[in-house]
C-alpha cells in the first residue's frame, strides 16, 4: 500500500520544506498538509520536485484562530470570506500542483448553515473543475471539534448529491467515523463511489495506527481489496518525535 504523511500532524518542528524532506527519508510516497499559507508555494514546490513527492491537498483557511474559528464555508454572512479562502486554496494548489482542497464548513448549524455551504461548495467545485482540483469534504467528531457543521457521512452523502457536483467528494478518515458511527468496513463499502481521500489514526487517542480499537491491519487490506489504489493519509498526533513513531509503515507497506 502507498502511505501519504499528514504535516499538519508529523514533522511539526520543521519547516514545511523540511518536513516534505523528512517524508521522504521516511519512506513516504506522498505528502499533505493543513494551511501551509506562511510558507511561499515555490519552495514547498521546490521541496517536492527535490523528493519527487507530491503534495495531494491542503485546506481552506479556519478563519479567525484566536477567535476559535474552524471554517468558513458553513457560517451565513461570511460567504465573501469564505469564497475568498477557497479562491486562495485553490491558486495555493496551483502553484504546487496539489490535487485536492479540503472545504472546511466551520462551526454552524441549522438550515441557512447547510443553504450557505451548499452554495459556497458550488462556487468552489466551478472554480477548482476548471483547473483540475478535486473538493473534499470532512465529517469530524463531536468530541474534537463539538459544533463543527458536518458530524457524519450521510450528512456529507446528501451534501454531495445536493450539490451536484462530480468533483466534489467525500473525505474519509477512520478515525472521525470511527468515534461518530463504527462500522467502518461496510461504511467504506458503501461510500467507496463518493471517497476522494482516506485517513487514519488510532481511536480513541490519535496516535499512530499500531495500537487502539480499530485493527488497521484488517482495515488497510480491506482498502486495498476494494481496489483503492491512491496513498492513505497518516493523520495522527505522534506525541514526540515523529521518526519514534513510524514502525507501523514497514508492516503496513506490504499489505
Amino acid at each position: 500500500m502507498k502511505f501519504s504523511a499528514n504535516l499538519g500532524f508529523l514533522w511539526t518542528d520543521r519547516p514545511l520544506p523540511e518536513a516534505i524532506r523528512a517524508a521522504k527519508a521516511a519512506g513516504f510516497d506522498a505528502v499533505e498538509c493543513h494551511w501551509p499559507y506562511a510558507t511561499p508555494p515555490e519552495a514547498v514546490a521546490a521541496a517536492l520536485s527535490d523528493t519527487g513527492l507530491q503534495m495531494l491537498g491542503l485546506n481552506t483557511r479556519r478563519g479567525n484562530v484566536e477567535g476559535g474559528e474552524n471554517g468558513l464555508s458553513a457560517l451565513p454572512g461570511r460567504e465573501a470570506e469564505a469564497r475568498a479562502a477557497i479562491d486562495e486554496a485553490i491558486a495555493y494548489a496551483r502553484r504546487i500542483d496539489a490535487q485536492k482542497v479540503h472545504v472546511m464548513a466551520g462551526f454552524a448549524s441549522g438550515a441557512a448553515a447547510h443553504r450557505c455551504f451548499v452554495d459556497n461548495l458550488r462556487y468552489a467545485a466551478k472554480a477548482a473543475s476548471a483547473v483540475g482540483i478535486t473538493l473534499l469534504i470532512e465529517p469530524l467528531n463531536r468530541y474534537d471539534a463539538p459544533g463543527y457543521f458536518l458530524n457524519t457521512t450521510s450528512q456529507a452523502r446528501a451534501i454531495i448529491a445536493e450539490v451536484g457536483a462530480e468533483n466534489l467528494k467525500l473525505m474519509f478518515d477512520c478515525y472521525h467515523v470511527q468515534l461518530m458511527e463504527g462500522d467502518l468496513t461496510h461504511r467504506l463499502h458503501d461510500l467507496a463511489p463518493l471517497i476522494g481521500h482516506i485517513q487514519f489514526a488510532s481511536v480513541p487517542d490519535r496516535g499512530a495506527p499500531d495500537h487502539g480499537e480499530i485493527n488497521y491491519a484488517h482495515m488497510f487490506k480491506t482498502i486495498a481489496e476494494m481496489g483503492y489504489a491512491d496513498p492513505l493519509g497518516a493523520e495522527y498526533k505522534p506525541g514526540g518525535d515523529t521518526d519514534a513513531t513510524l514502525g507501523w509503515l514497514g508492516w503496513a507497506r506490504r499489505i
